[in-house]
């Protein structure tokens, strides 16, 4: 199951990826907002704790410019999220990091190159092999803070 939120400057481009998820029979659960103004860290953290109990696998945050969902995300422990804007940064965000959270800027990119780094950042594995210890070393910071 995938995740998705977003607060009112992100709203619109939200619209537009859950057709998109939609159109492609992916099942999500939509933690808000509905248009209000909102503040984004409490999206951020709902859409978390889905993830982090294992409710769902992956997430897609969307504000303005992305960066405070990336930033709230990232506070919570198990979260990897990453602000994206292109096509090898969403790639390898998966591939690399094994990112669980993909978070958008609304008002720096546009719904086409938003849906392209969505079907991405959901179409890609991560590796593994080499790049396991990274993530160890992630979850060895998380611990001692």
């Amino acid at each position: 199951m995938l995740a998705i939120g977003s607060d009112h400057a992100g709203y619109g481009l939200k619209l537009e990826v859950i057709k998109y998820l939609d159109e492609k029979g992916i099942s999500f659960t939509d933690v808000g907002c509905n248009g209000e103004s909102c503040d984004y860290p409490d999206i951020a953290k709902a859409l978390c704790e889905k993830i982090v109990n294992g409710e769902c696998s992956k997430g897609i945050l969307i504000c303005g410019t992305g960066i405070g969902m990336s930033m709230a995300a990232n506070k919570v422990h198990g979260i990897r999220a990453a602000l994206c804007s292109d096509y090898f940064s969403a790639k390898y965000t998966r591939l690399h990091n094994d990112a669980n959270v993909i978070c958008l800027g609304a008002r720096t990119i546009g719904p086409g190159l938003a849906l392209e780094l969505v079907d991405v950042f959901l179409n890609t594995e991560f590796e593994g092999g080499r790049h396991q210890r990274r993530i160890d070393i992630f979850k060895k910071i998380e611990e001692e803070n």
